[in-house]
């Protein structure tokens, strides 16, 4: 994919539940033809439980290892691993209530970047969620932008609103 003159094959997606992560990643895979990986699909197993961290961190030892990818998923555990493998990084610093907004009305639907075994229901644990979606501002961000600072040398884009999301899609190239 060619944006602003440079090309990037390896482009990670991080921001908060509903902030258009997933939306970009797919149309970006459509754009590219790069694979798309959705960690939160490859992640979640049933009953909602992590795989184990061994077993998670060979998973994204192979999904980092190929020549091109999107990889949508902040996933802390395995976060360095792929920042130090990315050539671009594509943050999504949305509004925190357009994102609860965004998980409210999604809550329950097909998605394509969650495994179809798993049910959601508007339970104690998604209105649980909706406190982390609510905290992340606070508790996630500032790692985030840690990544900005501490690797230099890999390009990283601030999405603060859905129209600057268009408007980059707009401007890449395959």
């Amino acid at each position: 994919m060619r944006y602003k003159g440079k090309i990037y094959k390896r482009i990670m997606l991080l921001g908060n539940s509903g902030s258009g992560k997933s939306w970009t990643a797919q149309r970006l895979g459509e754009k590219t033809g790069y694979p798309v990986i959705y960690l939160d699909k490859e992640c979640w197993q049933p009953g909602w439980t992590y795989p184990p961290q061994e077993e998670w961190e060979k998973k994204n030892r192979e999904y980092i290892s190929g020549r091109e990818w999107i990889i949508d998923g902040n996933h802390h555990e395995t976060l360095e691993m792929r920042v130090e493998a990315a050539d671009l990084i594509l943050f999504f610093d949305i509004n925190r209530l357009l994102c609860i907004y965004s998980v409210w009305k999604r809550h329950g639907h097909k998605r394509v970047d969650f495994p179809d075994y798993l049910d959601e229901k508007k339970d104690r644990a998604f209105w649980q969620f909706l406190g982390w979606v609510w905290k992340f501002p606070e508790k996630c961000r500032p790692g985030i932008l840690n990544i900005r600072k501490n690797h230099p040398e890999i390009m990283f884009l601030t999405f603060r609103t859905r129209k600057e999301v268009s408007e980059f899609l707009n401007e890449i190239e395959p």
